[in-house]
C-alpha cells in the first residue's frame, strides 16, 4: 500500500485536534463545527471557551478530542509513561494520539516558540503511519517493532503525552495493556 491510499488531513489554522482525529479514524468526521459544538456542551456557561482558543482558530484541548472518541463509541486511554510501551497489546489499539511540542513558524521562518500540537499514529493494511498534520504525507512508521521505537521516541520528550484510541469495551477490561507485562 503505498501512502497515497492513507487517509491524511494537513495542517489548517489551529486545527490539529480535529485533524488528528479524522487521521486516527481513517475519514474526515469531525470540523471545526462539530469541535466548536463539543466546546459549547463541555462549558456551557462559559463566555470564554476554556476548550479551543479565544481567536476561534482552534487550538482543542483534551477534553475535546476525548469527547469526541466517545460519540464514536470509542474511548481515549491516557498512557502512563512510566510504562514501557512493551506493555501494549498493540492488536487492542485503534490508534494513537499524541501532543508533543513543536516549533512555531511563519512561513519560512522558525520562531523560537515551542507550542503543543497533536498527531496520530495508526496501522493501516498491517503497516503503522505517522499521520502528523505537519507533514506532506503520510509516513510509513513499519511494523509493530518500528511502531514501538517511534513511540518511545516521542514519548522521551519530557512534554509529550499519548492518547490510546481504543473500544469502549477495551477501556472498560484494561485489555489495551499485556496481562503478562503488567508494569
Amino acid at each position: 500500500m503505498s501512502e497515497g491510499d492513507v487517509f491524511h488531513e494537513k495542517q489548517r489554522l489551529e486545527l490539529c485536534a480535529i485533524h488528528a482525529l479524522n487521521n486516527v479514524l481513517q475519514e474526515r468526521v469531525f470540523t471545526k463545527e462539530t469541535a466548536d459544538d463539543i466546546c459549547k456542551r463541555l462549558a456551557p456557561q462559559c463566555v470564554v471557551n476554556p476548550h479551543r482558543s479565544v481567536l476561534g482558530t482552534g487550538n482543542y484541548d483534551v477534553n475535546v478530542i476525548m469527547a469526541a472518541l466517545q460519540s464514536r463509541e470509542l474511548a481515549a486511554v491516557w498512557w502512563d509513561k512510566r510504562r514501557t510501551v512493551e506493555c501494549l497489546c498493540m492488536p487492542k489499539v485503534q490508534g494513537f494520539i499524541l501532543n508533543v511540542p513543536s516549533r512555531v513558524s511563519l512561513g519560512i521562518v522558525s520562531l523560537p516558540l515551542r507550542r503543543r500540537h497533536w498527531l496520530a499514529v495508526r496501522q493501516v493494511n498491517g503497516q503503522y503511519y505517522n499521520l502528523d498534520s505537519k507533514l506532506k504525507s503520510p509516513v510509513c512508521i513499519g511494523g509493530e517493532a518500528e511502531l514501538r521505537t517511534f513511540l518511545s521516541e516521542q514519548l522521551s520528550q519530557d512534554v509529550a503525552e499519548m492518547l490510546l484510541v481504543v473500544l469502549r469495551e477495551v477501556e472498560e477490561d484494561g485489555s489495551w495493556l499485556n496481562s503478562d507485562n503488567p508494569q
